[in-house]
């Protein structure tokens, strides 16, 4: 329906707009992530708590995690960056190790998330490792600074 109205205009864009951000906001609040502190698993809709990290989002199980994660970072710093990836909210742009360019036939499975390396040498690096060994290698700050990028909103 058209308007030549110019108040019912604006009143339709700023609908369709809020819709648009409310269907985004849906998707972030229906993905499922862990805890960076305690580990445990939900939706980000259903998040106790959550703190701006990144120019982005980390979600908590409960504040006293957030807590812990606010004072000491660095400690959590590969989990919160897995987060932050199986958000959505990062995407990875290059291999983790190399900073190359990652080819989708050279993946391992991290978390039930692909993460793409530039050869069968890093795959085998990343495969070869396990646990919060793994996640480290992975997503540590320096693995995270060069092969994954915040998404701009």
């Amino acid at each position: 329906m058209r308007s030549s109205n110019p108040v019912i205009c604006v009143l339709l864009a700023v609908a369709t707009l809020t819709s648009f951000a409310s269907a985004a906001d849906d998707t972030l609040a229906t993905k499922k992530c862990k805890c960076p502190v305690a580990g445990t698993e939900f939706t980000v809709g259903d998040a106790a708590a959550s703190t701006q990290y990144k120019d982005a989002k980390v979600y908590f199980c409960c504040p006293g995690c957030m807590k812990r994660f606010v004072a000491d970072q660095k400690k959590y710093a590969a989990k919160a960056n897995l987060q932050l990836f199986v958000t959505g909210q990062a995407k990875q742009v290059h291999c983790p190790f190399a900073g190359r360019d990652a080819n989708p036939d050279q993946s391992v499975t991290v978390d039930n998330h692909k993460v793409a390396f530039c050869c069968g040498g890093c795959k085998g690096k990343a495969a070869a490792a396990e646990g919060d060994a793994q996640l480290e290698m992975l997503f540590g700050e320096k693995a995270f600074k060069t092969g994954f990028e915040i998404v701009k909103k």
